[in-house]
């Protein structure tokens, strides 16, 4: 007889290669008492003491902080995987999960300004923490506007484009390049002007759903007096 835990028919596979693997890594943990929220406070751990390592500075703890928040990323699909196949989500938890990214983010790129001004790199007017700064309050922002998004459409209303089983958070996954050719800086500065040009999109994006959202509301309320009118006639 075999008892290893198997994956319900019912959950579709994942899109990314990273949770795929996620799932595969998972799928043991079905019938322990390992949940969903101790593989998100693992991320978190993991996460800030990346961010804590850039914000030191210098070549080797820019690089021990990249290969960390690179670990945080791929352990932050483990949560949701374990989730779905072993039916141990809750509306708690994925707030919980969106919080942990949130401030694993903003956490990031501070960091990053923050180490980036200890290693004196550049020449900027702007002390390059201010810089990290502006780019995590904006995806503090994007998240939390995205967060609304998904309570009015679903999650359908945030899911992230995929292409060859990749998805545009997976950028991360390039930061290990980023801290051994030097270029923490520019990347900072980079952050710094498209965060904020990317939340100005999704505040537009939300406004568009709000919109509709209200609008679908309003027809619905217009239908249902009309059905009671007809129906008291």
């Amino acid at each position: 007889m075999n008892s290893r835990p198997q994956t319900p028919f019912n959950v579709p596979p994942p899109r990314t290669w990273d949770a795929r693997l996620a799932r595969r890594l998972v799928t043991p943990l079905i019938n322990t008492r390992v949940t969903p929220n101790h593989l998100t406070t693992l991320r978190l751990l993991i996460g800030v003491a990346g961010a804590l390592c850039l914000a030191r500075g210098g070549f080797a703890w820019a690089n021990a902080g990249a290969v960390l928040i690179v670990l945080s990323n791929f352990v932050d699909h483990t949560d949701g995987e374990l989730a779905r196949i072993s039916g141990k989500s809750s509306r708690i938890g994925h707030f919980y999960d969106l919080a942990c990214d949130a401030l694993v983010t903003v956490m990031l790129f501070i960091g990053m300004g923050v180490g980036a001004g200890a290693s004196n790199i550049g020449g900027l007017s702007v002390a390059p923490g201010w810089l990290g700064a502006v780019a995590g309050i904006a995806v503090a922002l994007i998240f939390f506007l995205r967060m609304r998004i998904e309570e009015m459409a679903g999650k359908a209303g945030t899911k992230q484009a995929a292409v060859g089983g990749f998805e545009t958070e997976d950028v991360l996954y390039l930061l290990p390049i980023v801290t051994l050719t030097s270029v923490v800086m520019p990347f900072v500065v980079a952050a710094s002007i498209g965060a904020p040009l990317f939340a100005v999109w999704v505040m537009i994006d939300y406004w568009r759903v709000s919109r509709r959202t209200a609008q679908l509301a309003g027809t619905g309320a217009g239908a249902s007096e009309t059905h009671q009118v007809v129906a008291g006639k």
